[in-house]
């Protein structure tokens, strides 16, 4: 089963940076494609970025394009992101998914991903 540990969520200041690593175990890491998700208060859960197993392509939100960098490392079963000039209205709880490849949904819907994190929190102040 795999089982997928978010870290690195906090508060920061608007303008400011954060790294959220997702820890990947109980199948082949480098098989799956993953993605980052975020769940606003009072909002749907929103597809914020993934990667390809191989690194590539990767594919943004828009309202992230530019300020966020998913990454991967295989060897190390770990997934990134990494958050710059951070904004208010990217307050949400942060979500790491992984995909199996078996769906046939669009990458940016959730039902194409297997398996959920527990989620961890990003606050932004103005």
């Amino acid at each position: 089963q795999v089982q997928l540990v978010e870290s690195g969520g906090g508060l920061v200041q608007a303008g400011g940076s954060l790294t959220l690593s997702c820890a990947f175990s109980g199948r082949t890491f480098s098989s799956y494609t993953m993605g980052w998700f975020r769940r606003a208060p009072e909002k749907e859960r929103e597809f914020v970025a993934d990667i390809r197993w191989s690194g590539g392509p990767t594919y943004y939100v828009d309202s992230v394009k530019g300020r966020f960098t998913i990454s991967r490392d295989n060897a190390k079963n770990t997934v990134y992101l990494q958050m710059n000039s951070l904004k208010p209205e990217d307050t949400a709880v942060y979500y790491c998914a992984a995909d199996r490849g078996y769906s046939s949904d669009s990458y940016y819907s959730p039902s194409k991903y297997d398996y959920w994190g527990q989620g961890t929190q990003v606050t932004v102040s103005s």
